[in-house]
Parts: C-alpha cells; sequence; structure tokens
C-alpha cells in the first residue's frame, strides 16, 4: 500500500508542474499539490515516524550571543556567510551577551566564565599552516601583536591575559549577568598573507572566533559552553570604510531584481555558532604556554644530525649513497615519524604533522606538501620524503687496481700481450666540490681506507709522470671519467688513466 501511494504521489507531482511550467507565482494545481502532500502526510504511517522524533532539538538556543558593532557588506549574496570589514589598529566592540532562557545552565549562576578571542584564518589551506604563518608575521613585525584588547574601553572585563606565544589571542573572565563589552584591536591585515604582492591582489580573509568555558572543579576553565565566528577582512586605516562605500555604490547601481540576490547591510555583525577552536583547552591554562608534543621536550640531547661536511671514513651520510636509516619507511609509527622529521630540521611541522604516521606522510603528493608548507619547506620535504640526494657536480668512475695486475700488464706489455683477463669494477664517485680534498675524502669512503694514510694524490700523465692533483685539475676534469686506482706503499696513492 506504501508503494502505490508514493507512485501515485510522484505522477500527481509530474502533472501538476507540467501545468504549471512558464508561470510565475501559485496556481491551483500547486495549491492542490501542497493539499495533496498534507494529506499524504496525514496518515497513520507518516505520523508514526514523525511522533517518534525529539521535538525539543527543532530549534537550538544557544547560552550566548556577541555582537561586533561593525556593519557587513551590502556585496554578499544571499545565503552566503556575512563579511565584514575593519580598520587596521581600530577599536571595535564586541558585546558578550547572556542569552540563556530560565533554567539553563543553572551551575554558572553567579560565576565568572572564561572567553577567548582570536583572529584566525578563513581559508583552510592557510588554517594547516597557521604556526608558520603567524611566525613569519612576527619575524617582520617583531614587538607586535596581531589581536590586542583595548583596555580603557572595554567594559566588565577581569583577569585578561595575553600569552606571548599566542600573538593572535586574548583571554578575560567575565559575568554573564552584568553588561560586558570587550573592544579589540586587529593589527594585521588581509594583504600581508597574500602569497604574491604585487600591488591589486585581493586579501585573504579573516575570523573572529569567540570561546566560551566555565569552570571545572578543580578550578580550571576548560569546560566548553558556547563559540561563535565571524568572517572579516581588515585594511589598512580607513580603508575599510572607502571599501563599505565602494560596495554600497555598487549595490545601488543594480537593478531591483538584482538586488533581490544580496543581502542588506546591518550595522552590526552578530557572531555565528560554530566549532571550539582544537586547542582551546590547553592554550590560555594558569596562563602557561601551549604545551608542545612530547617527542619535542628531547629533541636537543636525543637526536643528532649527522655533519655534511664530516672527513670522517666512518661517516656513513657522506659515502657515494644515503644510509637507508635516513629513508622515512611507510611502516614508521607517529613517534618514529615525528623524530624523522625532527632529524631532518622540520620541527616547526611537527605539530601539523603531529598525527601522521610514515604511510600518511608518504602519501602526500608535491602539489599537497607545498600547499600546506609553502613553496620553500614543501619542496625540501617532498625531495626529503623521496630520498633525492643533491645532485653532483661531478662524477668520476673509479676502480682499484691490484698490485698483481699491474705486474701482470707489465709482463705481459713485454711479451707483446696486453690481455690478462682481468675483470674490472668500477666505484661511482660523486663530487659536491670541486677540490682536490673531495677526491680524497670520497676515495676514502669508496675504497675503505683510513683518511689519514693518504699522504698524496696524482694522476699519472704523458710518458708516465705523476702529477699532483689540485683543485684546479679537479675542476678540469670531464664528467664521467674512468680511472684505475692504485696504492703503493709510503702512503702514496695514484690515479691512472
Amino acid at each position: 500500500m506504501f508503494w502505490i501511494l508514493l507512485a501515485l504521489v510522484s505522477s500527481q507531482i509530474t502533472f501538476f508542474f507540467s501545468l504549471t511550467s512558464g508561470k510565475t507565482g501559485p496556481t491551483v494545481s500547486q495549491s492542490y499539490l501542497f493539499v495533496l502532500f498534507s494529506d499524504v502526510l496525514a496518515l497513520p504511517i507518516f505520523k508514526q515516524e514523525d511522533s517518534s522524533l525529539p521535538q525539543e532539538n527543532e530549534t537550538k538556543h544557544p547560552p550566548f550571543q556577541y555582537v561586533m558593532c561593525a556593519a557587513t557588506s551590502p556585496a554578499v549574496k544571499l545565503y552566503d556567510e556575512t563579511l565584514t570589514y575593519l580598520n587596521q589598529g581600530q577599536s571595535y566592540e564586541i558585546r558578550m551577551l547572556d542569552n540563556r532562557k530560565a533554567g539553563d545552565i543553572p551551575e554558572i549562576n553567579g560565576k565568572l566564565v572564561k572567553s577567548i578571542i582570536r583572529v584566525v584564518f578563513h581559508d583552510r589551506r592557510l588554517q594547516y599552516t597557521e604556526h608558520q604563518q603567524l611566525e613569519g608575521w612576527k619575524w617582520n613585525r617583531p614587538g607586535d601583536r596581531l589581536l590586542d584588547l583595548d583596555i580603557p574601553m572595554s567594559v566588565g572585563v577581569i583577569d585578561i591575559k595575553t600569552n606571548p606565544s599566542q600573538l593572535n589571542a586574548v583571554e578575560f573572565l567575565w559575568d554573564p549577568t552584568k553588561c560586558t563589552s570587550a573592544f579589540i584591536q586587529v593589527h594585521c591585515i588581509s594583504t600581508e598573507f597574500t602569497p604574491r604582492k604585487h600591488g591589486g591582489e585581493k586579501g585573504v580573509p579573516f575570523r573572529i572566533q569567540v570561546d566560551t568555558f566555565k569552570q571545572t572543579e578543580n578550578g580550571e576553565y576548560t569546560d566548553h559552553l558556547h563559540s561563535a565566528s565571524c568572517q572579516i577582512k581588515v585594511f589598512k586605516p580607513k580603508g575599510a570604510d572607502r571599501k563599505q562605500k565602494t560596495d554600497r555604490e555598487k549595490m545601488e547601481k543594480r537593478t531591483a531584481h538584482e538586488k533581490e540576490k544580496y543581502q542588506p547591510s546591518y550595522d552590526t555583525t552578530v557572531l555565528t555558532e560554530c566549532s571550539p577552536w582544537p586547542d582551546t583547552p590547553t592554550t590560555f591554562v594558569n596562563n602557561s604556554p601551549t604545551p608542545a608534543p612530547t617527542f619535542t621536550s628531547a629533541q636537543h640531547n636525543t637526536y643528532s644530525v649527522p655533519d655534511s661536511n664530516s672527513s670522517s671514513p666512518n661517516h656513513q651520510g657522506d659515502g657515494t649513497s644515503q644510509g637507508s636509516g635516513d629513508q622515512l619507511h611507510p611502516s614508521a609509527t607517529i613517534q618514529e615519524t615525528q623524530q624523522w622529521l625532527l632529524k631532518h630540521r622540520f620541527s616547526t611541522y611537527t605539530r601539523l604533522f603531529s598525527n601522521f604516521s610514515g604511510a600518511d606522510l608518504l602519501k602526500l603528493t608535491r602539489e599537497d606538501l607545498v600547499q600546506i608548507c609553502g613553496p620553500a619547506d614543501g619542496i625540501r620535504l617532498y625531495n626529503a620524503l623521496k630520498s633525492r640526494s643533491v645532485r653532483p657536480r661531478l662524477t668520476i668512475y673509479v676502480c682499484q687496481e691490484p698490485l698483481r695486475s699491474i705486474q701482470l700488464e707489465r709482463q705481459d706489455a713485454g711479451n707483446g700481450d696486453s690481455s690478462n683477463g682481468a675483470i674490472y669494477v668500477y666505484h661511482a664517485i660523486y663530487l659536491e666540490e670541486m677540490a682536490a680534498s673531495e677526491v680524497t675524502r670520497k676515495l676514502a669512503l669508496a675504497f675503505n681506507i683510513p683518511l689519514h694514510q693518504i699522504n698524496q694524490v696524482y694522476r699519472q700523465g704523458p710518458t708516465g709522470i705523476h702529477i699532483l692533483v689540485s683543485d684546479q685539475m679537479v675542476q678540469n676534469f670531464q664528467d664521467e671519467s674512468c680511472f684505475l686506482f692504485t696504492t703503493i706503499k709510503g702512503t702514496v696513492s695514484f690515479l691512472t688513466v
């Protein structure tokens, strides 16, 4: 019976929409269709399903409301999020309003709550690299903060705290039953975080987010109550006023039909509910800095980075190939991945990849890493993950010739026979520096010769003369040249073509 009824309803829908195509406004057939749906939904089978739904969750009533005294832009589409323009360094009031119904959250009656106001990135791409972006801003603007609280103008705020490691956030306590207003100042502008700065580019949007907590039994304000945020763009002084005026003039030139697609401009901006910021419960507890991951506490005394300029024969990192220990394996655990990042000088990204295993990190493409870490570190991390070594400036092939083979060759040469059946296996020597010392060091590594036992390196020239290998000679080596390498007593080494 149920399926037959649905089929009947769908046929009625098709019929009535075909009658009303090309017309505007409600028609008799549309009214009849509405009545038909009402009759169908009134059947017992639909009433039974509808009665099982909890009616108290139809509308959620937020306990607090935050209103920023700044006008919204009129150039925002009807169903898009509001956008508010702010001037750099100007104080803007955020009214902290108690929106509870009678009996809601009675445990905070007569008590203070804590709110954290922060300015964050709106774009998800920049949220992934927020720490690096803010560190770059801090480097260019030493001593400045992204967000400040105008204390003289603020009303009802208590115990204001700012953390030196959190330049984009400020916290305070307030009483929900009293009039409270926090005046904020945003000191960063949207164009400071654009990838290319050639003039005329659009600035990145920010978000003003407020997270409110109540006090727990141990006295810490970590029990989340409510969060809300709004989208903003920050301009240089007076720039927000000019942008608002420009948007208003553009809207005035549009037709009445086009204006219906846009939101009206409101004098104030109401922050809409959102999820709490991920690290809010631990950012400002007892004014302590943000807790770092457990693995970072030993990064200065546990993990050591090999010296790439070491000339020790036991230093395997300077051989012809990298050790397998330098490569991140797909089976690496989260902790091993963190250790690998620290060892390869990616400590600033350990928090960003705190939940990544080796397989997770290796699945990221070059474009993903560039988008997350930026062009410079993204390419460097990609090359490190793929174990790409530095392109050598010169490559030579060297074979160690046994002393007996030399004697046989001399005997064969005296007998007129130049072939002794010896098979030579060459080693590839990759030179990062065009210097004689680099040749000596790489030969010692390739053939397991103690470096201090090599006195000089010569090249056999015309008529068998021995020519000292100098930096200038190495610079004139042809790429992929082949050499025979032999040693004689007296710790003197020869290179012969």
